[in-house]
Formats: C-alpha cells, sequence, structure tokens
C-alpha cells in the first residue's frame, strides 16, 4: 500500500510515515514538503492509496490542492493534517471530500486509530468537534453529539427508517464518494442514487453530506461495507 505525506516539517513526516509502517508492514510512504513536490508524486504514482496533506504549505493552500486532488484524482483519499483543528476547518474539509481531519498535536495513540478507521473505510472526526455546536438545531448532530445519559439508547439506521441499500449508499457517502462512483460501487443508476441521497439526508434530519457524515459519528454507527 502506498502512500503519500505532504507536509513542511520534516518531523511531522517522520512520525506520520513511522505510524503508517506500524499500521501497514507493506507501507510504501513518499515524503513531500510542499504541493509542487507532492503533485509530482501524485503524477508519477498512480497506485497511491491515501494522501496526508497539511492544511498550511509553504507554496499553496491545502484546501485549494484539496479540491484539485477530488476533481483530478477522485480515487485517491485525502486525510487533512492541522494544528489548527476547530470546527470550521474541519467542516471544510469534510465539504471538500476528505476522509478525515487529524490533528497535528494528536498522541501516537490517537494517530494510529485515526488512520486505521479511515484504512478501513471510515471518516475520521476529531472528537472535540462532534461535541460542539452543530449546524442546526434539529439535527442528530446537534442533539447526539455531546455525552448521552446510558438510560438515553442511540438510534440505529433501521430506527431512522433506512433500508439496507439505503445504507450502503450512505457507507458510501462516509467515504467521500461522488454519486457517480456510488452508482458504479454499486451498479445503479444516477436517479436512484439521488433518491437514495435525498432520502438519507431527510432521514437524518440534515441538509447536506457533511452534516450526514458528522451525524453518523455521533451516532457511532459502524456501516457495513456496501455490496452489489
Amino acid at each position: 500500500m502506498k502512500f503519500l505525506i505532504i507536509d513542511d516539517h520534516a518531523l511531522i513526516r517522520e512520525a506520520l510515515s513511522s505510524v503508517l509502517r506500524e499500521l501497514r508492514s507493506d507501507a510504501v510512504v513518499l515524503e513531500a514538503a510542499n504541493c509542487r513536490q507532492g503533485m509530482d508524486f501524485i503524477r508519477e504514482h498512480e497506485d497511491l492509496s491515501l494522501i496526508l496533506l497539511d492544511l498550511r504549505l509553504p507554496d499553496r493552500d491545502g484546501f485549494d490542492m484539496l479540491t484539485e486532488l477530488r476533481e483530478s484524482y477522485p480515487a485517491v483519499g485525502v486525510v487533512m493534517l492541522s494544528a489548527f483543528n476547530d470546527r470550521d476547518n474541519v467542516v471544510r474539509a469534510l465539504d471538500q471530500g476528505a476522509l478525515g481531519f487529524i490533528s497535528k498535536t494528536s498522541s501516537r495513540d490517537v494517530l494510529l486509530g485515526a488512520l486505521r478507521l479511515v484504512l478501513a473505510g471510515g471518516v475520521y472526526i476529531p472528537p472535540e468537534i462532534l461535541g460542539g455546536a452543530a449546524p442546526s438545531t434539529h439535527s442528530p448532530a446537534a442533539v447526539s453529539a455531546g455525552p448521552q445519559p446510558a438510560s438515553v439508547p442511540r438510534p440505529s439506521p433501521a430506527d431512522l427508517g433506512l433500508t439496507e441499500r439505503q445504507v450502503d449508499v450512505l457507507a458510501l457517502m462516509m467515504q467521500g464518494k461522488s454519486n457517480k462512483l456510488i452508482c458504479r460501487a454499486l451498479d445503479l443508476a444516477e436517479p436512484t442514487v439521488k433518491n437514495h441521497v435525498s432520502a438519507i439526508l431527510k432521514a437524518l434530519q440534515v441538509t447536506n453530506r457533511t452534516e450526514a457524515v458528522l451525524a453518523v459519528a455521533a451516532f457511532g454507527w459502524e456501516l457495513p461495507k456496501p455490496v452489489k
């Protein structure tokens, strides 16, 4: 499995390389100190599995590069790195298709857990973000993100009326897949996928994919791998 770390701090790259090699014995880790070097690596290595991208780089804004990567290389997963994991940055990264947002100040155990989750097909969101205020007061992310009394059970997808196929679509949404990629993965027509996405957003009482990701994370759902 091949990874690319784009960060201008050598110590950060070294620490992340060590974590990736601990997670995957077959890991091949490439390192770039800026966006230009990173794009050169991306063009040379079409088999990249995951890119770890710093939010602030010397030659370009990380969000701008994330937008380009999602448009030009949609099959490659991207996780954002930053010392500034405020809610606005996290939500913006998820809006633009990142599979997670990891703080550079995180402990090694947190890094391991976050990357393990992403490699398993999940989306990593810092716990402190889930505990913050949600975009709307009626969404599940708003009412479920904070500490919950043990006596208050969290609903399952079935409790909210989601079908098995809608759960499959939701699982792919959690991976940052576009409607077109979901169509290919599940062998469904695009109008069918759009209908499923609309039903999912309605069931979760959210208005967009990012809020859906936050809601799923707040509920603590472990979604099964989709099958055709």
